[in-house]
């Protein structure tokens, strides 16, 4: 169980006065420990399989109680989902009936070490239904918000959805950040008076910064200069399979430098 997904879901859960569920993903064919090697080794394999999955039992409804545990500290509204069958496909139908998603970057159903994003991530955010709200492997409470924006519905989505979300975080510092290639003139906000205008409906106070470059290159190095723990929010997950062969989205590679919060929305 990943320690700092509960504590970031209780600590955003209070904040907005939100119903917290727990998702347990119970895959039926999942084991901690290798059934080839058991049926090669043990000398009765069926007895030590038995064995073996009551420890595995026994550490899910480990967690399980460990989940209750902490909500119930907290004084938050929850309840648990207990599911069976195959875990990826069961959070993306979860994430229909959902307003967020809270998931840790390295969380995987393999029995070897990924790096971030971890196959079981990348495959959620091509398909989930709801945003996502990536978090890294420690806790830290969230201090600034930066809203990544290129002018494209995708980016404005995003916001949007964080702003309905999260309004309990709107007092926070908010800095919308824009790159624009090096061959356009302004320095201005894309959509200048409008982006103004629905960002100040929607918090109390923002900042805004505007650069030249490539935004891979320039958004990376921007966050990574912060010191703190801000919480960024980017747009346009989704792409055709033959798309993602040529280049990496730009979550991936967030989550692949940063140690930060991602909210993470498409249509």
């Amino acid at each position: 169980m990943s320690q700092s997904t509960l504590d970031y879901a209780i600590w955003l859960a209070k904040a907005s006065n939100a119903h917290l569920v727990g998702i347990f993903l119970d895959e039926f064919i999942y084991r901690s420990y290798s059934v080839y090697n058991v049926i090669l080794t043990a000398d009765d394999p069926e007895e030590l399989m038995k064995e073996l999955d009551g420890k595995d039992q026994t550490k899910r409804d480990e967690a399980v109680q460990k989940f209750k545990s902490a909500c119930r500290k907290g004084g938050i509204s929850f309840s648990v989902h207990r599911d069976k069958s195959i875990a990826i496909q069961e959070l993306k139908h979860e994430s229909m009936f959902a307003d967020l998603v809270i998931i840790n970057e390295y969380e995987t159903f393999t029995k070897y070490a990924e790096d971030s994003p971890t196959d079981f991530v990348k495959d959620l955010l091509g398909d989930v239904q709801c945003p996502v709200l990536v978090v890294p492997k420690e806790f830290k409470p969230i201090d600034k918000i930066v809203l990544l924006y290129d002018g494209r519905p995708s980016s404005l989505y995003a916001i949007k959805m964080f702003s309905y979300l999260f309004g309990a975080l709107r007092e926070l510092p908010v800095e919308v950040y824009t790159v624009k290639d090096h061959y356009m003139g302004s320095l201005r906000v894309p959509d200048n008076r409008l982006m103004k205008e629905f960002i100040e409906r929607h918090f109390t106070a923002a900042i805004y910064t505007v650069t030249k470059g490539n935004a891979e290159e320039q958004i990376t190095s921007y966050l990574r200069a912060y010191k703190e723990n801000q919480l960024v929010v980017l747009g346009a997950y989704l792409r055709s399979e033959m798309s993602r062969l040529f280049k990496t989205s730009m979550a991936d590679i967030l989550m692949k430098e940063l140690d930060t919060p991602l909210f993470i929305a498409h249509k």
